[in-house]
């Protein structure tokens, strides 16, 4: 009876023992991370260079500090995008503007399936910035294509696109190896040449002439800006471009039919991470991960250089550092259709959660510094 009594408490003890060494390791390793990614949080945005894929000549890419070249930037991460981003590509630069009839005549011709991605709404969308650009000569553009580092033919489509619109239009950067979204998003940013930066996924779920909402908050708020240094007779008026505002894209007026048509375990997921994110970051952005979001040169510039996570939860960061640099954040509803071939998976959950945790931890405390 003794034995058996010492030999329970002995497996006792050692599953006690083994949880507590498992949560101090966890811990350890949790610290560690922390303070790496404080630590090592630098962004030298005078090293990089882009190939000029006519003359394979290395080129200094700009920094998002020197004066601005363009009037917006179109910043498309993209990691094995071979098949999708031809189409958002299509439907951002070309001039030709496709109708109905056409689309019928492409369904008709099998132009069309849903193996290759592609959506009937792409080919009735409005083509979008070379007609603008045609329309008013003082919107100018590029669109920085970000390769996250792609094992497929991503770098191939996008210089294919670089040749046929040239360098002044499309850049290509290559981070080699796959850094996540955030990275590359990040890198994007800090080397575009736009008085206004739109990032945009690769997958054009929301279509590009949406840009023109967030543009026009932006506007908005700059006008603002203005009456209120208009009882300030000593200061300057700035340019637009220099008054930190950004402005989120928004699916959160699509809510009730996502939770019809997503499965019951996928809504329950997803109503705690919204639950988690509200902790970390607190109440004013309904819907954080959408991909589509607006700021002017002077956010990109506060924003990209403190960003430190560099997969799925950014956009959490994004709305904690506004916050704290009292950047002002407007949420705009955008149209947005669910396109096949998501990176979202089950295990993405799990690291946005242990990222929503690195954020807290980081800067609440103290251990993330903030350049104001």
């Amino acid at each position: 009876m003794g034995e058996t009594w010492l030999t329970s408490n002995s497996w006792i003890f050692l599953l006690f023992s083994s949880v507590v060494l498992m949560v101090v390791f966890f811990l350890v390793y949790f610290f560690e991370v922390v303070r790496r990614m404080g630590s090592d949080h630098c962004f030298d945005v005078s090293a990089a260079y882009f190939e000029d894929p006519n003359s394979l000549r290395k080129v200094a890419f700009p920094s998002v500090f020197d004066p601005a070249e363009k009037y917006i930037s179109l910043i498309i991460p993209a990691f094995n995008e071979e098949h999708r981003l031809p189409l958002a590509l299509d439907e951002t630069m070309s001039s030709w503007r496709p109708t109905y009839i056409d689309a019928y005549i492409l369904l008709l011709c099998g132009g069309w399936s849903a193996e290759r991605n592609i959506s009937f709404p792409f080919y009735v969308s409005q083509i979008y910035l070379q007609q603008r650009a045609a329309a008013d000569k003082s919107f100018t553009y590029e669109v920085v294509i970000v390769d996250d580092g792609s094992t497929d033919k991503t770098s191939k489509v996008a210089f294919d696109w670089a040749r046929k619109y040239t360098i002044d239009n499309v850049r290509v950067i290559l981070l080699g190896k796959n850094h996540g979204k955030g990275a590359a998003i990040s890198q994007g940013m800090l080397h575009s040449r736009g008085e206004l930066l739109l990032m945009l996924d690769a997958d054009g779920a929301t279509k590009v002439t949406d840009l023109e909402k967030l543009e026009l908050e932006i506007r908005s708020s700059y006008e603002k800006e203005l009456h209120s240094r208009a009882a300030r007779p000593s200061d300057s008026n700035p340019k637009f471009s220099d008054v930190a505002i950004a402005t989120f894209g928004s699916r959160a007026h699509l809510e009730q039919q996502a939770l019809a048509t997503r499965k019951w375990y996928r809504n329950i997921l997803m109503k705690g991470f919204h639950i988690v994110v509200l902790l970390t970051a607190g109440p004013g952005i309904r819907d954080t991960q959408c991909g589509f979001k607006m700021f002017t040169r002077a956010a990109a510039q506060k924003l990209f250089t403190n960003i430190r996570l560099r997969r799925w939860c950014f956009d959490v960061e994004l709305v904690y550092l506004c916050k704290y640099l009292n950047i002002p954040m407007i949420e705009i509803s955008v149209n947005w259709s669910e396109i096949p071939g998501s990176k979202v998976r089950m295990t993405s959950i799990l690291h946005m959660l242990f990222e929503l945790l690195l954020i807290r931890t980081g800067y609440g405390l103290g251990i993330w510094k903030i350049r104001a």
